[in-house]
């Protein structure tokens, strides 16, 4: 595992994944002096609750509700890919558009979903998520480090090979690492609280208390003390 990584780009499917996912650890990565770069592959215009709002305005709402929720964990640099929510596919084109981005910013490491379906907990498992992991992995291994594949970055773009050393996989059925966030968990949930046209409609303090019931769950199974929070990961040698 990469120590202290100074680069991390977080690719994920919809706003709001991230958050539920991981928002944890990314807020201790940034209190370390990381720089951490949010990639959305899809805008979120299908989700929310109000038939009032018509997709476009879903989109430019949850693009604000990312930034918002970003920077509670420390983030600046948030970006979308504009992929039509809940028709993501694990495309050529892309996984061009992720080594595209590896390559501008190099990172250390990249957090994805997996492209497992756990069986488990379904709801990490939405095609899109899947689709996201299974395009991102292959962005990492090979094409973002291949100099011959999607010539045209290098060529019309200036952009060269990288290899990206490590990937933290979030929600799938085999995680192998544990996060304490009991330190940033309030962090966690303002930042899921940003998402307001996701968990606006939830009753006072459930989000809160779904939250600690998952997270105080990892952490047993991790083997922490009572009391400690935690988010779960799968790291992977990309090196």
């Amino acid at each position: 595992m990469t120590k202290d990584a100074q680069r991390i780009l977080v690719v994920m499917a919809h706003p709001d994944d991230v958050d539920f996912g991981a928002a944890g650890t990314v807020a201790s990565w940034t209190d370390q002096g990381a720089e951490v770069v949010y990639l959305m592959v899809t805008d979120g215009d299908a989700g929310g609750f109000d038939d009032a709002v018509t997709r476009t305005e879903m989109a430019a709402l949850r693009r604000d509700e990312q930034r918002a929720a970003a920077k509670c964990v420390g983030v600046e640099d948030v970006r979308f890919l504009g992929y039509p929510d809940g028709r993501v596919e694990a495309t050529l084109e892309l996984r061009r558009d992720l080594s595209r981005v590896i390559r501008q910013v190099r990172p250390e490491r990249v957090v994805m979903p997996s492209p497992e379906r756990n069986y488990e907990r379904i709801y990490p498992s939405h095609p899109d998520h899947r689709a996201v992991g299974s395009a991102a992995l292959d962005a990492v291994y090979p094409d973002a480090r291949n100099p011959y594949a999607f010539p045209e970055l290098l060529a019309d773009e200036g952009l060269a090979a990288w290899t990206v050393p490590e990937v933290w996989m979030v929600g799938g059925p085999t995680p192998d690492h544990y996060v304490d966030v009991t330190g940033t968990f309030d962090r966690k949930l303002a930042a899921l609280k940003a998402h307001a046209s996701q968990t606006s409609h939830m009753e006072e303090g459930s989000l809160e208390q779904m939250l600690r019931g998952w997270l105080s769950g990892n952490a047993r199974a991790a083997g922490f003390p009572d009391g400690r929070l935690a988010e779960v990961f799968q790291i992977i040698d990309t090196a």
